[in-house]
C-alpha cells in the first residue's frame, strides 16, 4: 500500500484539531482523508434541503459557515436556528436514519467543505469506534471530553490545597491576637467582639504563651459567676496551653484536639507564639463529606456554626467537581444541603417563638431552590403557606408569621444567601399567605393576568415544600394541576414571554454578546430551558419542579423522541456546569458572583459545546412556538 501523499497528510492533520477526529486512530483518520473530496459553496448557496431527497455526502466544514434553516422559524426575525463552523459536520441525524434532511443548509459565507460519500460514511461508522460513538452520541460525547478536561483542572487545583498532611506553618492564616495576662476581662471581651475572634492568648514580654481564653469559657467563667469585668485575664484563662511546633502536621493537631477535647492549638517556635489553629481550620482541610456536613448542620445550635457550614458547602462543591460529579448531581447536592441549612435555621427560630409553633404552616422554596438547581450564586426566593383554623383570622396569623419569617430571611442572608432584590421572600406580606389566598393569587395570574404580570410570577410555579406541613403545598400543587392545563390563553401567554428570550447565537459571529462582551449564562442560557420545561409541565399536570424531571416527564407525554430529550438535558447541564465553574473561579479570585462570561475566555471545545447547547435551546423553543402558535 502506497504511503499517503502530503495533501492527505495535511488534511488529516487539519481534521485532527476537531472532535471526533482528534480521538480517531491515525489509520482511520488517514483512511477517511484519502476518500474526501473538496466542495465549494458561495454565500447563500443551498448545500442540502428536504427537496433534494437522498443524501449523498457527509460534510465537514473546512472553511466558512453553514446556516441551518427550518420553515417553522422563517416567520421569525431570525430564520437561522443553526450555525456551523470550521471542523463541524452535518447532517448526522439524517445520515444515521437514512432519510432526507429536515432543515435547509445554506452557506453563510463563501464556504469549503470536505465531503465523504454516504457509503464511505457508513463504512467508517463500522470501522472506527470513536467515530461511531461521536455520531450516535454527539453532544454527550463532546460533554464527556469537556468533563475530562474540567476534572483534570480541578483535580490539580484540589491537590494544591492544604491537606491534613500539611505542616501547621502552611495552614496558619493570620497573626494570633494576644495580650498580657493582667489585661482586664472587659478589655479582653471588647477586643474579641470588635475583631470577631473566638479566643485570646495571654503572653509574657518574651511572647511566650501562658494561657488561652475562648468564647466557650465566657458562660461558665464570666457570666454565670457574675465575674467583675475588671478581673484580670489570668484569673479565668486555661493555663499551660498545649502547643505544637510549625513543622507538626495538621493531622497531629487534629489528634490532640480529639484526645483532649480542645478547640484550639497554639503554634510555638523557639518558645514564642507564632500562630493559632482552630477546630474550624482543620474542619475545612478535611474536605468534609456529605454525611459529615449534613450531620453538623442538623446538630448546629447557633447561627455561627451554620455560617461556617455554608462556607463548607461551597468548598465541597469544588471538591466534587474535582471528582467528576455531574452538574445535575452537584446542583441537587448543593440545594439539598442548603435545604438542611434552611431547615435548621427555621427549627432554631421555632424554639424561640412559641406563637409561631402554634401555627400550621409550610415553608416554600421557590425559583432555583424550588427546582433543586442552586449554584453558588443564588439569592433567596421563598414564601410561607399556612392554614386558617375555624374561628381564626388569616391577617392575625400573618402578623405572627411575618416577624418570624424576617428573622429567618436575615439569618439566611448572614449565611451567604442575599436578600431578594424583588422581595420574593416569606417576610413580604405578599408571599406569606393562607392556602385560600395562594389559590386566589394563582387564579388571578392564570385567568386574568396580563403578559407582564406573568413575566414576574413564573418562579412561583416552581414552588415545593421545604419545611412544615407538606400536605398544604401538595394540596396547592394538585389544585394547580387541575386548573392550568385547561387554560390555553394562560399557557399561550407564558409561551409568548418565554420566546422573547432567545439564545444568544449570532449570524456573523458565534455569539451575540451584551455588556462587557459577555453572555449571561443564567438569563440567556438556562432560562430558555427552564421556561419551556415549566410550560410543558403545567400543560401536562406534571408535579415535578426540577427542569430535567419536567423535560423527561412532559417530553414523554408529548411524545418527544428520547434522543431529543437527552440532547435538551445534556445542553442544559453543560450550561449549568459552566456556571458552577464560573462561580468557583470568581470565589477564588474574591470577585462578586455573576452569571456573565466572556465567550473569548472559553477554550475551543467549550465554545463549540456552548454553541450546540444554545442550538438545542433554540430547537426546544421552536417546539414551544409550534405547540402554542406563537
Amino acid at each position: 500500500m502506497a504511503a499517503p501523499n502530503s495533501l492527505i497528510l495535511a488534511t488529516a492533520e487539519h481534521l485532527s484539531r476537531f472532535a471526533p477526529f482528534d480521538s480517531m486512530t491515525r489509520e482511520h483518520l488517514t483512511w477517511m482523508a484519502e476518500r474526501l473530496k473538496l466542495g465549494y459553496y458561495s454565500k447563500g448557496e443551498i448545500v442540502l434541503s428536504p427537496e433534494i431527497g437522498d443524501i449523498r455526502n457527509f460534510f465537514i466544514i473546512k472553511q466558512g459557515e453553514i446556516h441551518g434553516e427550518q420553515d417553522v422559524v422563517r416567520a421569525q426575525d431570525d430564520a437561522t436556528w443553526l450555525e456551523l463552523h470550521e471542523g463541524e459536520c452535518f447532517p448526522l441525524g439524517a445520515l444515521l436514519s437514512r432519510r432526507p434532511v429536515n432543515s435547509t443548509y445554506r452557506a453563510g459565507v463563501d464556504t469549503f467543505c470536505y465531503e465523504l460519500a454516504t457509503d464511505h460514511f457508513h463504512e467508517l461508522l463500522h470501522k472506527c469506534p470513536a467515530f461511531h460513538d461521536f455520531c450516535t452520541r454527539r453532544l454527550a460525547n463532546l460533554l464527556e471530553q469537556s468533563k475530562q478536561v474540567i476534572q483534570a483542572q480541578y483535580t490539580k487545583s484540589s491537590s494544591e490545597q492544604q491537606s491534613m498532611t500539611s505542616p501547621l506553618s502552611a495552614i496558619v492564616r493570620r497573626e494570633p491576637v494576644a495580650c498580657a495576662p493582667d489585661t482586664p476581662m472587659r478589655q479582653v471581651l471588647e477586643t474579641m467582639n470588635s475583631l470577631g475572634i473566638g479566643s485570646m492568648v495571654a503572653i509574657d514580654t518574651q511572647k511566650r504563651p501562658l494561657g488561652i481564653f475562648t468564647l466557650h469559657d465566657v458562660l461558665s467563667r464570666v457570666t454565670l459567676p457574675n465575674l467583675d469585668l475588671n478581673t484580670p485575664l489570668s484569673s479565668v484563662m486555661s493555663t499551660n496551653p498545649v502547643t505544637l511546633p510549625p513543622h507538626a502536621l495538621a493531622y497531629e493537631a487534629a489528634l490532640v484536639m480529639a484526645k483532649h477535647g480542645f478547640r484550639h492549638i497554639l503554634v510555638e517556635e523557639n518558645g514564642k507564639l507564632i500562630g493559632l489553629l482552630s477546630e474550624k481550620d482543620l474542619f475545612t482541610l478535611q474536605r468534609v463529606g456529605l454525611r459529615q456536613l449534613s450531620g453538623i448542620i442538623r446538630k448546629a445550635d447557633d447561627l455561627e456554626t451554620l455560617k461556617h457550614a455554608a462556607e463548607d458547602i461551597r468548598q465541597l462543591a469544588h471538591n466534587m467537581l474535582a471528582q467528576g460529579i455531574t452538574a445535575e448531581q452537584l446542583t441537587q447536592i448543593i440545594s439539598t444541603l442548603n435545604d438542611l441549612l434552611t431547615t435548621r435555621i427555621i427549627e432554631l427560630e421555632l424554639e424561640a417563638d412559641a406563637a409561631a409553633r402554634e401555627i400550621d404552616f409550610c415553608w416554600l422554596a421557590l425559583g432555583s431552590e424550588g427546582r433543586f438547581e442552586q449554584t453558588l450564586n443564588t439569592d433567596q426566593d421563598n414564601g410561607i403557606l399556612f392554614s386558617v383554623p375555624d374561628g381564626k383570622d388569616a391577617e392575625a396569623l400573618r402578623g405572627v408569621m411575618l416577624p418570624f419569617a424576617k428573622r429567618i430571611n436575615q439569618a439566611l442572608a448572614a449565611c451567604g444567601f442575599p436578600l431578594c432584590n424583588g422581595e420574593v421572600m416569606a417576610s413580604n406580606p405578599k408571599w406569606c399567605l393562607s392556602l385560600a389566598e395562594w389559590k386566589e393569587t394563582f387564579d388571578k395570574w392564570i385567568y386574568h393576568g396580563a403578559p407582564m404580570d406573568l413575566l414576574h410570577s413564573t418562579i412561583f410555579f416552581d414552588f415545593r415544600p421545604l419545611f412544615g406541613n407538606r400536605h398544604l403545598a401538595e394540596n396547592l400543587r394538585e389544585w394547580l394541576g387541575e386548573v392550568t392545563p385547561k387554560n390555553t390563553r394562560f399557557l399561550h401567554q407564558l409561551a409568548v414571554n418565554a420566546l422573547r428570550n432567545k439564545p444568544p447565537l449570532g449570524i456573523v459571529r458565534d455569539f451575540v454578546t451584551g455588556d462587557g462582551h459577555t453572555i449571561d449564562l443564567k438569563l440567556n442560557g438556562i432560562t430558555p430551558f427552564v421556561d419551556a420545561a415549566r410550560i410543558f409541565s403545567l400543560a401536562n399536570a406534571v408535579s415535578a419542579t426540577n427542569t430535567l424531571q419536567r423535560l423527561r416527564e412532559a417530553g414523554e407525554k408529548l411524545r418527544m423522541s428520547a434522543q431529543d430529550i437527552d440532547a435538551y438535558c445534556d445542553a442544559f447541564l453543560f450550561i449549568q456546569l459552566l456556571r458552577l465553574r464560573l462561580h468557583h473561579e470568581q470565589c477564588q479570585a474574591g470577585e462578586n458572583l455573576t452569571n456573565k462570561v466572556d465567550p473569548d475566555t472559553l477554550n475551543a471545545l467549550d465554545s463549540r459545546i456552548l454553541r450546540e447547547a444554545f442550538r438545542q435551546a433554540r430547537k426546544l423553543q421552536t417546539k414551544l412556538a409550534l405547540d402554542y402558535q406563537v
